[in-house]
């Protein structure tokens, strides 16, 4: 048997131009547990869910240790049911990176989100997750609209990584993720547009991304999105509630990233 020819011969010669990367979005989280539950959770079989890397947080060891727990070619299990623009089901075409953090006590439930005690990130978290991210983005491409909380791409059940989250500084100091141009946004605060209706908002949060079915109305569905937009662009006033700065700071994004779409 061994001197039988093989049956096929494998050539690469031919490469089609119809391809791109597996990864095309990169989701963060905060684990809502302290470094050693989170390890357990993320690893453990029984939990049945995953990340690509976890940043833990009560640590002295410098620099701060990440932990990759799936490799980057490999769906983890992370972002659940989710959306984002024409793609659903995010595990299959994203990186997700969960931060340990606790968010917030269980009895500031009930509160809106601005006024809960939600815990800050340290110091040598952002710095580590800052350098993390800008290799990630750089290596797979992602474009700054496609790096994303799980709460925009999950609004109507997840708040995390919640509003102390450093995205100002993620996309300004690491050039990672969407932000909008703070000189446009000035101009748009002293020069205010005329308020949007239900409508207006709906199909300007689904051009930017947000999973939102145009009605005219102000369905749940709208407000989480609204919620989310806010917590990850304007986490001083989460209300879910139409307002001229949300309106001017989505406006300004839309000009910097979709101009082609005005």
């Amino acid at each position: 048997g061994a001197c039988q020819p093989a049956p096929y011969e494998l050539s690469t010669r031919h490469t089609s131009a119809n391809q791109n990367e597996r990864i095309a979005f990169l989701i963060l989280h905060y684990t809502d547990e302290d470094d050693a539950r989170s390890l357990r959770l993320l690893t453990e079989p029984a939990h049945k869910v995953s990340a690509h890397y976890l940043i833990p947080r009560d640590t002295e060891q410098r620099p701060l240790p990440v932990y990759q727990l799936v490799p980057d070619s490999q769906r983890a299990w992370h972002a659940g049911r989710s959306r984002w623009h024409q793609y659903a089901g995010l595990n299959a075409s994203s990186l997700g990176i969960e931060i340990v953090n606790l968010g917030y006590p269980p009895q500031d439930e009930l509160l809106p989100a601005h006024q809960r005690r939600w815990q800050p990130y340290t110091q040598a978290q952002i710095a580590a997750l800052g350098a993390l991210t800008r290799k990630l983005v750089e290596r797979y491409q992602i474009p700054p609209t496609q790096v994303l909380a799980h709460s925009d791409v999950a609004p109507e059940r997840k708040q995390d990584p919640g509003p102390h989250f450093p995205w100002r500084e993620l996309a300004l100091h690491y050039g990672v993720g969407a932000w909008p141009d703070e000189t446009r946004l000035a101009e748009l605060r002293q020069q205010p547009a005329p308020a949007w209706d239900a409508l207006g908002w709906q199909l300007r949060l689904a051009r930017y991304g947000y999973g939102v079915a145009p009605s005219g109305s102000w369905d749940e569905q709208s407000r989480a999105a609204l919620r989310a937009f806010q917590l990850h662009f304007r986490p001083a006033l989460v209300s879910g509630e139409a307002d001229a700065e949300s309106q001017a700071i989505l406006t300004a994004l839309l000009e910097r990233y979709f101009p082609e779409q005005r």
